[in-house]
């Protein structure tokens, strides 16, 4: 997954996020969700992260139900 399509979506994987936002791997990821360190919402048996409050915390423009690379 690229940037572009992690800030078009609502929601993205916990493993996802870490690396893309942080430069985390997946054990990582999951501990950082943990603490606290970024936001997450249960969704039935998942944990996602929910994209605009992750994307404007750092200082980016999510572009949610957008194509992926579109201005």
């Amino acid at each position: 997954m690229t940037l572009e399509e992690a800030l078009s979506r609502p929601t993205i994987p916990v493993p996802d996020a870490g690396a893309l936002f942080f430069g985390l791997a997946r054990n990582a990821a999951y501990d950082a969700a943990k603490r606290g360190d970024f936001q997450t919402i249960k969704v039935g048996g998942r944990i996602v992260v929910p994209v605009a409050p992750l994307a404007e915390r750092l200082g980016l423009k999510a572009n949610i139900g957008g194509k992926a690379g579109s201005a």
